[in-house]
């Protein structure tokens, strides 16, 4: 093992912890991050980040798929678009690539307002996006799934995305139903993005998905687990007529699991400003909660339905610690490289993390 391994072996699990940190308590984050990091076989927020770091090139068309709708409600929940934002700010800095975030329409005000915080010239075509630097692009996606099939065709025929990440993005189940938290269905007012998803996948697509239940895109990569201990995600446990639970059918070959989506990918970005070793990859915490603000102010709700400045009931205040804790690891990381050299020779000197499984 070397010190480049062991670093990123455990500034990964720094960043996994704290994607999963689970101040409700009631666990469901631990539960599919143990499948999850089974089924990766590495660190999930530094595996998704190394998997862009080898993919993404400048100029890259990336497509972030996000927004979730929320019942009784009929808007968007916080979580996803702002994290999806961040994302796009990013790639746009690591790589001067070209982000275009896919979303239902119901998100599309926010995408405008959270765009003029990141600061990145926002676009509705991807010919305009190619042609203009420091930018991104959104395109709102259909709900009716007998178009879906179609449009997702006239998106990918306009630009090839090198990298397809979704965010917090409704998944349908076994039986195309789409569900909420509590297992009611939501077929009619979710946009059909898993379409879109498993057309890239199938052409060979880099394809990261993030979510925190199990009823998102990508979650069926751990559908076992889901089924056995998620409430409602077994077959017959959802709350409609389908019965066939919330667990979303589509698999994705890199998953990232956490207590909030977007937490998971604050980690995936803190993991890809590593490895760039520019810490103004990851957002601050003052952006964090500028964004915040900005979402609710655009018509986004939290969890509960509160057009207030939270994200799946978590407020600015914890949001910044997580965003300042994550930042504060990658600093340290950085910096201290040289000046812990020889503590990194000795603990791999004497083979704890080659003899113990991780």
């Amino acid at each position: 093992m070397t010190q480049q391994e062991l670093t990123l072996l455990n500034l990964g699990q720094n960043l996994d912890d704290l994607s999963n940190l689970d101040p409700r308590g009631y666990g469901v984050c631990r539960i599919l991050y143990s499948a999850a990091k089974e089924y990766t076989g590495e660190r999930l927020t530094m595996n998704a980040a190394k998997q862009l770091a080898l993919t993404v090139k400048e100029g890259d068309f990336i497509f972030i798929l996000t927004g979730f709708v929320l019942l009784p409600f009929g808007k968007a929940e916080t979580d996803g678009i702002i994290s999806s934002m961040l994302l796009a700010r990013a790639l746009v800095k690591a790589f001067n690539a070209k982000p275009v975030i896919i979303c239902p329409k119901e998100n599309m005000e926010a995408v405008k307002n959270l765009a003029y915080c990141i600061g990145l010239h926002l676009y509705t075509t991807l010919e305009d996006l190619k042609r203009y630097p420091v930018s991104m692009a959104a395109i709102p996606f259909t709900k009716d799934a007998e178009k879906a099939p179609a449009l997702a065709d006239e998106i990918i025929a306009l630009g090839m995305p090198t990298a397809v990440i979704s965010i917090e993005c409704p998944g349908a189940n076994e039986k195309g139903k789409y569900h909420n938290a509590t297992g009611l269905d939501v077929t009619d007012i979710e946009a059909k993005m898993d379409v879109l998803f498993e057309k890239l996948q199938a052409k060979g697509v880099l394809n990261i998905a993030i979510g925190d239940l199990g009823n998102e895109i990508g979650m069926g990569t751990i559908g076992e687990q889901l089924k056995r201990f998620i409430p409602y995600a077994r077959e017959g446990a959802c709350r409609c007529t389908c019965k066939g639970g919330i667990a979303a059918k589509t698999k994705a070959d890199n998953i990232i699991t956490a207590t909030v989506s977007d937490w998971g990918c604050y980690g995936m970005i803190a993991a890809l400003a590593y490895l760039k070793r520019d810490l103004d990859i990851l957002q601050t915490t003052e952006l964090e909660e500028d964004l915040m603000k900005t979402a609710a102010k655009s018509g986004m709700i939290d969890m509960y339905g509160w057009l207030i400045p939270a994200i799946d009931g978590f407020g600015i205040g914890i949001n910044k610690s997580i965003v300042n804790l994550m930042r504060e690891c990658v600093s340290y990381t950085i910096k201290l490289e040289k000046t812990c050299e020889t503590w990194f020779d000795k603990v791999i000197e004497l083979e704890f993390y080659e003899r113990v499984k991780q």
